[in-house]
């Protein structure tokens, strides 16, 4: 196997297609990269460990064709690390030899053969404008849990009715809820799947450079597998088992009170009085006619407060959030007013983007917070 291939093209691909290589892997050859240079000019990186694969195509002077499988880690550094000209990759016997300029690497193979196959990519069952993916997929997963013991919830549920995709986390605490529209292969398409939050992060950052983004999804069989494709890029990964819990219900039907503050003077102001909110306590926000008055900290502890302008519909209430919860959510709004609506102090708040003071709230992005409890 020879060939050549630009450092820059080499590096993105290598580092792409290694970012989901297992820390621990089960078997060796699990930790390596397979390239395989074809006669045809092109180079396909792959890596798998059972539950996440990744294949990534280049364009590359291939001199002679081959497969080789080396460590993926190393290799990735090694491309970073290199000088900005074309480098020159080579099999010899049993040890692949780098050159790029001045910079030669030889690296031992492992034992390409014993390298399991790659899953098969599903039937396409739509496309998703990347932009729109990347934004639904980062409001989305701040909301999915962290916790490895409870892996439902470390998935991202994805309701597909005809053109309609609606996704779906919760780590308990919080929900977040988004809904898309998608171009579907069939517009009779009805399915459900739960989706690893960590893979949809990757796939939502790593294939924004091309227009759409194929996803295909096999529900069925023992392989339950979702796939992404886009720019030469695919990834697969297994579906998370198990029935994700009927969250949809806890989004109140109708609420009594809601109010309307500048997104932006909201979080900066959530993060100047959050600086005195020790570990576990609550931020206190006050909806009054006219304004809203954030507090932290009480008794002996350092306190703050600060006061903005508001409207309010309905009576006015006082209620709690973990600040970090709340500042997620606010972030994850595009709009420069949002919406708090709230049926009881105890009850979970509702946020809703708005995109002018007396304007309509947009519910495709929907983000429900529980309140904490706090003294007085």
């Amino acid at each position: 196997m020879k060939f050549r291939v630009e450092r820059d093209v080499l590096a993105e691909a290598v580092t792409w297609t290694a970012r989901s290589l297992p820390t621990r892997p089960p078997v060796p050859v699990l930790a390596g990269v397979r390239l395989e240079a074809d006669a045809d000019g092109t180079l396909t990186l792959s890596s798998f460990d059972y539950e996440v694969s990744a294949r990534s195509e280049v364009p590359a002077d291939v001199e002679s064709a081959g497969v080789v499988l080396v460590s993926g880690r190393l290799l990735a550094d090694i491309c970073k690390a290199l000088p900005a000209k074309p480098v020159d990759v080579d099999l010899d016997g049993s040890k692949v030899v780098l050159t790029c300029g001045a910079s030669r690497f030889t690296l031992l193979t492992m034992p390409v053969d014993d390298y399991p196959a790659l899953p098969g990519m599903p039937d396409v069952s739509g496309s998703i404008e990347a932009g729109v993916l990347t934004e639904a997929v980062a409001q989305v997963t701040i909301a999915a849990s962290r916790d490895e013991t409870l892996p439902l919830l470390t998935g991202v549920r994805m309701e597909i009715e005809g053109e309609k995709v609606t996704l779906l986390a919760t780590d308990r605490y919080r929900l977040a809820l988004r809904e898309l529209t998608w171009h579907p292969a069939s517009p009779s398409i009805s399915s459900a799947a739960l989706v690893r939050a960590r893979t949809l992060s990757d796939v939502a950052k790593s294939m924004t450079s091309a227009g759409s983004v194929d996803v295909a999804l096999a529900t069925e069989g023992p392989a339950a597998l979702i796939g992404f494709e886009a720019g030469g890029r695919r990834t697969t990964s297994l579906l998370v088992e198990g029935d994700y819990p009927p969250v949809r219900r806890l989004f109140p039907e109708s609420t009594t009170t809601h109010a309307v503050v500048g997104t932006h003077v909201l979080v900066e102001a959530a993060r100047r009085v959050s600086l005195v909110a020790e570990r576990n306590t609550p931020i206190r926000l006050t909806f009054t006619e006219g304004q809203v008055v954030l507090e932290a900290g009480q008794g002996d502890d350092a306190q703050a407060s600060e006061a903005l302008e508001a409207t309010l519909t309905g009576e006015p209430i006082t209620t709690a959030f973990n600040p970090h919860y709340l500042l997620d959510g606010l972030g994850a709004l595009t709009t420069p007013f949002v919406r708090m609506s709230f049926t009881h102090p105890s009850k979970p708040a509702v946020m809703t983007g708005q995109g002018s003071l007396e304007g309509d709230d947009d519910p495709e992005f929907r983000y429900l917070l529980m309140p904490i409890r706090f003294a007085g």
